[in-house]
């Protein structure tokens, strides 16, 4: 079969028809108003999906967040599609601001070709003002194309959460290194929310605008105002169910540099230490979140204006013995996602799977706009207004060429390519979400575990994956990374 008939057929088989959602959008009451709303896209670093007091966390304290909880819909299922590169959020945002899988990226997202559609450059041609700050993790290049405006532009993947190098918005787009400067003394979440809101104060033309502020927070290193961090007591933050003090097997990248961030083998004490520094982060963040939509209430475009919040990426922090996001578990994939705004209900929730890739289309559809024809993502518009409960129904995971996973709404496969061995993990996410009983060797499961695999072939054919379980080490050599000579 032709690759383009693998790709319809699949496409047909796993998700709602875009004709479907052309008429859905037709209703929409979004696109009725005859001015296209503002947007505020908030994209946070390293949150995994349990952050949130709001959603069920009840040690941790985020109550600006909890507000867009209540005043928006939730998306409680969730998911990057994982990385090819151990800088998981390059190729995460990247799939963000193109809407496009992780195999249809170009060099892991460190950049963008020109034939690829961006977010806000889809909107920007469109007429909307589209202003920047914070993290780009996917070229100079693809910045200038996206933004007519912004400032405390941060080019790169982490720093010191008090000594960020950032560039002024460049109308030229060439952001020269010899442009970076250093902000001291002030916390990149406060660097960021600052610029956002100078942009809403300020901000006097008709034109709708897009707002994209890409914090850096939570990622380590976790510094911190002290009173955050004097907020968490680490003898009092419980471990996760699923904490072990060493990864069971070793999953290919158990001494990368978010690994190296606790000693082997990881202490209830020392992790509890982390968890707090994490919780604290947050809560700093989350202040600096109210700050922008205070901003925002205040320039009296609050109701005319969708609000999305997102994270990158989540983070193991001592679940499975591990401590960064190269992996496929829940706690490193699974991640927030809300809506709010004009036309997007309050108060509710929706189980239905979905990866970052999709907020671009969503976009499109609640303000209007066409989705372009470079867009892999499937819009989430028909599932927010209640006309449809699903656009697919299983997701597809990976990192590297070590990992594949697969989950639907009750099984989790797991497949692992690590010098020469190959063990499988099957998890029953019903009767066990934290992923600690693996099923897959069970004879009574063998016929789960067969056809798990099957239908996360029609995703590797589907993304353009050159995995093939039948080869030896699945036919695909190291994945090399960006950087590498």
């Amino acid at each position: 079969m032709a690759k383009s008939d693998t790709r319809r057929s699949f496409m047909k088989k796993a998700a709602t028809g875009l004709a479907a959602l052309s008429a859905a959008a037709m209703t929409n009451s979004t696109q009725a108003q005859s001015k296209k709303p503002n947007i505020l896209l908030l994209f946070t670093d390293d949150q995994r999906f349990n952050t949130i007091r709001a959603l069920g966390n009840w040690n941790i304290r985020t109550p600006n967040i909890d507000r867009m909880v209540s005043n928006g819909t939730v998306f409680t299922n969730a998911y990057i599609m994982g990385g090819t590169s151990g800088a998981v959020c390059m190729p995460s945002r990247a799939m963000l601001m193109t809407g496009r899988h992780i195999f249809h990226l170009e060099n892991h997202g460190a950049s963008i070709p020109m034939e690829h559609a961006i977010m806000p450059e889809h909107f920007r041609k469109s007429g909307y003002t589209t202003f920047g700050t914070g993290k780009q993790h996917n070229g100079r290049r693809a910045y200038a194309r996206s933004f007519t405006t912004g400032g405390k532009i941060f080019f790169g993947g982490m720093s010191d959460h008090y000594k960020v190098p950032v560039n002024d918005f460049d109308p030229t787009g060439e952001y020269p290194k010899e442009g970076i400067y250093y902000k001291t003394n002030v916390h990149s979440s406060e660097l960021f929310s600052s610029e956002a809101v100078n942009f809403l104060n300020g901000y006097q033309e008709d034109a709708p605008f897009f707002m994209y502020v890409a914090f850096t927070a939570p990622h380590d290193p976790r510094d911190m105002p002290q009173r955050y961090l004097d907020m968490y007591d680490p003898d009092n933050i419980p471990l996760s169910e699923n904490f072990m003090p060493e990864h069971p097997f070793d999953n290919g990248e158990l001494k990368i540099r978010d690994e190296l961030l606790a000693p082997f083998p990881r202490t209830p004490k020392e992790i509890r230490k982390h968890l707090a520094a994490y919780y604290a982060m947050i809560t700093h963040l989350d202040d600096q979140i109210g700050t922008v939509i205070q901003a925002l209430k205040d320039s009296g475009r609050y109701d005319d204006t969708i609000i999305v919040l997102a994270g990158d990426n989540g983070l193991a922090v001592g679940c499975h013995g591990l401590m960064g996001k190269q992996n496929v578990y829940d706690h490193s994939v699974h991640v927030p996602l809300i809506f709010s705004g004009p036309g997007i209900p309050q108060g509710e929730k929706r189980d239905a799977f979905c990866y970052l890739l999709d907020i671009f289309p969503t976009l499109c559809e609640l303000s209007g706009h066409e989705i372009p024809g470079t867009v892999d993502g499937q819009s989430l518009a028909p599932v927010i207004d209640g006309k449809k409960k699903a656009v697919r129904d299983s997701l597809f995971f990976l990192y590297k060429h070590y990992q594949r996973g697969l989950r639907n709404d009750r099984w989790k496969l797991i497949r692992y390519n690590v010098s020469g061995e190959h063990p499988v993990q099957l998890f029953d996410l019903k009767n066990d979400p934290n992923e600690l009983e693996n099923l897959a060797h069970d004879p009574k499961h063998s016929g789960t575990v067969t056809a798990m695999t099957s239908v996360m072939n029609e995703w590797i054919r589907y993304t353009g994956d050159k995995v093939d379980f039948k080869k030896a080490d699945w036919g695909v050599g190291p994945m090399k990374e960006p950087w590498d000579k």
